[in-house]
C-alpha cells in the first residue's frame, strides 16, 4: 500500500504522513529531507546551491542514513533546498531512491511536493495538504524560534511566498495537486483531526484497517 502526501511548506503534511505511517505500520520517507540534505552538503563544502554540478554531485552521493536532522531544519537549509529542488539533475538522482523506498514490501508513506504526480502516480491514496499562507508562516516561525533562530514573522511569510512561487512554477515536477488527490485544508483543522480524516479515507478506500 503506497500513500502519497503532497502539500505546501508548514501545512502539516509531514506530521500527517508520519501519523499515517504509524497508524498502518508503514515505512515513512520525508522526501523534502533529501533535498534539504543535498543543500546542506553543498553549503558545508562552501559551494553554491545554484551550481548545477555541485548540486548534482551532492545528490548522487547522498547517503540518507547520514542525514543530520538538526542541520536540515534551519531556515537557510530550507531556502537552499528550494533552489536545488528545481534542478532536473538533482531530481533525477533522487527519483530512483524514492521509488525503491515506495516499492518496498508492505508499502510506504511518502510526503513531499511531487509524490502523487511524479514519484508515485500509482499510489493507492493521495492527499494534498494546504493552509492559508499566514497560518503556515506563523507555524514555521514558531518552529524556528523554538530551535533558537532569531527570525521575524514577516521575513518567514515572504520566504514562504517565494518558496511557493518557485515550487509551483518550476519546469520539472512543479508543486501541484494531483487530479485524484484528496484536499485536506489545515487552516482551521487541527493536525489530530486531519490525521483522523486521512486514516478514515485510507481505510474506506483500501479496506485496510489501522493498527491502532
Amino acid at each position: 500500500m503506497i500513500i502519497a502526501v503532497d502539500g505546501t511548506l508548514a501545512s502539516g503534511k509531514g506530521t500527517v504522513a508520519r501519523g499515517i505511517a504509524a497508524a498502518f505500520g508503514l515505512a515513512h520517507l520525508d522526501t523534502g529531507a533529501l533535498y534539504r540534505a543535498v543543500a546542506v552538503e553543498i553549503l558545508k563544502s562552501g559551494g553554491n546551491p545554484r551550481d548545477p554540478m555541485a548540486a548534482k554531485k551532492a545528490a548522487q552521493t547522498l547517503d540518507p542514513t547520514l542525514i543530520d536532522e538538526a542541520a536540515i531544519r534551519t531556515a537557510e537549509a530550507g531556502a537552499a533546498a528550494s533552489v536545488v529542488a528545481v534542478q532536473s539533475d538533482v531530481r533525477d538522482a533522487l527519483f530512483d531512491l524514492q521509488r525503491r523506498f515506495a516499492e518496498q514490501p508492505g508499502g510506504a508513506v511518502l510526503d513531499g511536493r511531487d509524490i502523487g504526480t511524479v514519484v508515485c502516480p500509482d499510489a493507492d491514496v493521495k492527499f494534498y495538504i494546504d493552509a492559508k499562507p499566514r497560518i503556515r508562516a506563523e507555524r514555521r516561525w514558531r518552529e524556528l524560534v523554538v530551535q533558537g533562530d532569531t527570525v521575524q514573522l514577516e521575513d518567514i511569510e515572504q520566504q514562504l511566498a517565494e518558496r511557493d512561487q518557485r515550487d509551483s512554477s518550476r519546469e520539472t515536477a512543479p508543486l501541484m495537486r494531483a487530479e485524484d488527490a484528496v484536499l485536506l485544508d489545515t487552516t482551521h483543522l487541527s493536525i489530530d483531526a486531519t490525521l483522523a480524516e486521512a486514516v478514515r479515507i485510507i481505510s474506506n478506500t483500501t479496506g485496510v484497517a489501522p493498527r491502532n
